[in-house]
């Protein structure tokens, strides 16, 4: 058992467990039962937006349709990709522009958009 190894991730009262043997996670996720409620819902396809196929090299991630979605409630859902999504040679003022009509919405998908780096870290500098 000393070089078994496991992994929990808790959120609020969601719970991935993975482990390097089947019969450790099978003894942590029965010493789990028997101290908390809990649903095994079986092997990970979908966690917190994020969507999870596994393959022989590992495990994909993808927020495909947490992108989706994010583009439909900002109402660009018809815009088109761009190589890089940020004006490289902006020159930003406080002054210049009136402010977003809606801070809330404003404030809600800038932090969706930073969620979105988990799976495209490609995109913070533009977030």
């Amino acid at each position: 058992m000393g070089a078994d190894i496991a992994y929990l991730l808790l959120y609020v009262d969601d719970i991935i467990l993975t482990a390097s043997s089947t019969s450790l996670l099978r003894r942590l996720t029965e010493l789990l039962h028997s101290k908390f409620a809990m649903i095994d819902l079986g092997d990970l396809h979908h966690f917190l937006g994020i969507s999870v196929t596994r393959s022989t090299d590992g495990l994909f991630l993808s927020q495909h349709q947490y992108v989706v979605d994010l583009l439909q409630r900002a109402g660009m859902a018809e815009c088109h990709s761009m190589a890089t999504p940020v004006d490289t040679h902006a020159k930003l003022s406080a002054t210049d522009d009136a402010p977003v009509s809606d801070a809330t919405q404003y404030h809600s998908l800038a932090g969706a958009l930073q969620y979105l780096t988990l799976t495209r870290p490609d995109l913070a500098y533009a977030v």
